[in-house]
């Protein structure tokens, strides 16, 4: 598996999942924030929401959506 540049720039976790908390101090965003962008009517909100996987009651993301979404919106 090739990782996307975005992925090379990162810290590398043994999950493919985020947590709420870890993708909100990626993107320097505050939780509640994140909250509001991911349910918001917008083209990054719809991404997020695409990434975002539910596990009972806990909301994870995928780590290379995220990537992939940070590679698009830097345009590398």
């Amino acid at each position: 598996m090739q990782l996307s540049s975005a992925a090379v720039d990162l810290p590398i976790s043994h999950s493919p999942l985020l947590t709420l908390a870890e993708l909100a101090k990626l993107l320097s965003r505050s939780p509640q924030g994140l909250r509001v962008s991911i349910s918001a009517n917008t083209e990054f909100g719809a991404a997020l929401r695409r990434a975002k996987v539910k596990m009972g009651r806990r909301i994870y993301f995928k780590r290379t959506l995220i990537y992939q979404l940070i590679d698009d919106s830097t345009g590398r």
